[in-house]
């Protein structure tokens, strides 16, 4: 390797650089940038700038002809390996770690420590906690376990994690805010849109408390369940979070959160996405502002009478970019099949200016009688055991059964009588492929179907969290910890979606998460660390964005102390 200069009429700046071969032919590529000629005067003491610059060239070449030799490795057939011994360590972790200190998630840690003044290492719980609630999901027990596999082995115990879940729940304001202003100089936060929704998670007890209550399972289990409510940004970043009791009503929950964006994240101009189930008068008047808008799923079924005909009369129908007006009846399927048709008109509705936006496809409306398809099969099942039919949802199979106490001849029959209700189903089918929004944007159809088409993010949000995350079942009691557990799967979540991103949004969550977790090396005592996972498209990917390598055939122990450095910048 060798020094380059460059110099301008205000500034010298050294460079080192090295011959390669391309294509047969040797050319000079620049490597790294030492530095100024002022930023070198600082550090450069007796020596001149270029001969500090020298001498440094001198170090990394001799550092990379060092890593490039070859590493003799003896075992012995006869030594045994020493018991409680694993060689075997994971290193797909490491590039979560780059992340978390990019968020300066340990600053974080460092400021709530100080205040309480306790004696174990919150970063080290909470970093642990993290890495393994994507790699290792599991309980907080299991999660120590397991996180003996990384390479850097975390030492703590466990009343020392659940201490730390205390004091991370008393945190919680705190530790969101400052994780949302961390993040903004990591990444853009696309925050002009912002989308809310809810879910809910069920705990393996059967017996409910003041916290964890029976509630409308979105899985229909019979346990209790705390809610969760979020919002995530327009890149489907979670931007905060709030746990509330599982029997409460989920729509008064989003102006609480929203509020808080207000006042911790000094955030005022935003438009709120909602779907149907949170979208009531209330949070669409609270959105009505100057600064703050909303866009709303709106069921076509709870227009009234003249809108619902507005709806689904086949006259007037557009496609975007095309001026021309179409008839729905008039339209061939065939050609037409993938494509979205709109309508837009202003409504008043509780009193309220609002801009009506409705879409069909044939498309949408094949998926919607096919989920129907589905629900009646299971209805029919069900007709035969009238003890199920207690309870009826919106969305229930249950709907299409009809419930009587009396028989064809209108006489009171001593039981309950159920049967098959085909009106039912045919007055939905009325509706199929068809799908609104209300907002008080006055931007154009285009626009708003845009934003609106981005709710999908939500859902896969929760569905990672349940899923990969195995945020579900909670096996905590109190509280404070299982507040401090949902602020792990919310932080893990972001972790996961910068990653997500760094990697050009071209691979599954399964892939990425399975990838990290098969990503182990043998380590070889007094050597270095073997490879053991098989390289991919993906680890090459990771390797070139994060800017370190463990797919060489072996990483020395000096390279491996250089990338645990670099991944704790």
């Amino acid at each position: 390797m060798k020094v380059s200069v460059s110099k301008s009429k205000n500034q010298t700046i050294y460079y080192l650089s090295k011959s390669v071969w391309v294509n047969g032919k040797s050319t000079t590529k620049t490597i790294e940038k030492i530095g100024s000629e002022e930023d070198l005067l600082k550090i450069c003491g007796d020596l001149t700038p270029l001969e500090w610059a020298k001498q440094y060239a001198a170090r990394r070449s001799a550092e990379e002809k060092a890593s490039k030799k070859d590493i003799m490795i003896r075992y012995s057939s006869s030594a045994r390996i020493k018991k409680g011994t694993c060689r075997s360590v994971n290193v797909g972790y490491l590039f979560l770690k780059d992340i978390y200190y990019d968020l300066k998630i340990h600053d974080i840690c460092a400021q709530i420590a100080e205040k309480y003044q306790f004696e174990y290492d919150l970063n080290h719980i909470l970093s642990m906690l993290l890495f393994s609630r994507i790699i290792y999901p599991g309980s907080k027990r299991s999660s120590l376990e397991l996180s003996q596999k990384f390479l850097e082995k975390p030492v703590c115990k466990l009343h020392h994690v659940y201490r730390a879940l205390e004091i991370l729940a008393k945190e919680n304001d705190f530790f969101q805010a400052q994780l949302y202003k961390n993040s903004e100089m990591v990444l853009d936060r696309h925050k002009r849109v912002l989308y809310y929704d809810c879910t809910n998670y069920y705990f393996e007890i059967e017996e409910d408390d003041d916290f964890r209550k029976y509630g409308h399972s979105k899985k229909n289990r019979p346990n209790p369940i705390v809610r969760m409510g979020l919002f995530m940004d327009a890149d489907g970043i979670p931007l905060t979070f709030s746990i509330f009791n599982g029997n409460e009503n989920e729509q008064p929950s989003m102006k609480p959160l929203e509020k808080k964006i207000l006042s911790d994240f000094g955030m005022t101009k935003f438009i709120v996405c909602t779907d149907a189930g949170l979208s009531s008068a209330s949070n669409r008047i609270f959105n009505n502002t100057p600064n703050r808008k909303f866009v709303a799923t709106q069921p076509i079924k709870k227009l009234k009478g003249f809108l619902r005909d507005y709806c689904l009369d086949a006259d007037g129908w557009h496609l975007i970019g095309d001026k021309r007006e179409y008839k729905l009846s008039e339209l061939d399927e065939g050609e037409n099949y993938e494509k979205a048709f709109y309508k837009d008109r202003w409504i008043n509705e509780d009193g309220l200016e609002q801009h009506l936006v409705v879409t069909f496809s044939f498309q949408y409306r094949d998926y919607m009688r096919k989920i129907r398809s589905r629900q009646l099969e299971r209805a029919e099942k069900l007709v035969d055991n009238p003890s199920s039919l207690k309870r009826k949802r919106p969305n229930d199979p249950k709907r299409f059964i009809r419930q009587d106490h009396c028989t064809s001849d209108s006489e009171i029959a001593d039981k309950m009588i159920a049967s098959m209700d085909e009106n039912a189903a045919g007055e939905e089918e009325r509706y199929d492929g068809f799908y609104a929004v209300c907002t008080n944007l006055e931007d154009d159809a285009a626009a708003i179907i845009s934003i609106n088409q981005k709710r999908w993010q939500m859902e896969e949000c929760f569905r990672i969290m349940k899923s990969e995350f195995q945020a579900r079942p909670v096996y905590l009691s109190r509280k404070d910890r299982i507040t401090a557990h949902f602020i792990t799967c919310f932080t893990a979540l972001i972790l996961y979606r910068i990653l997500e991103k760094k990697l050009g949004e071209s691979y599954t969550s399964e892939n990425i998460i399975r990838t990290l977790k098969e990503m182990n090396m043998l380590a070889a005592p007094g050597e270095g660390y073997v490879p053991e996972y098989t390289r991919t498209d993906l680890t090459d990917k990771l390797h070139d964005v994060f800017g370190f390598r463990t797919d060489y055939e072996i990483v020395s122990q000096r390279n491996m102390k250089k990338i645990l450095t670099a991944t704790r910048k």
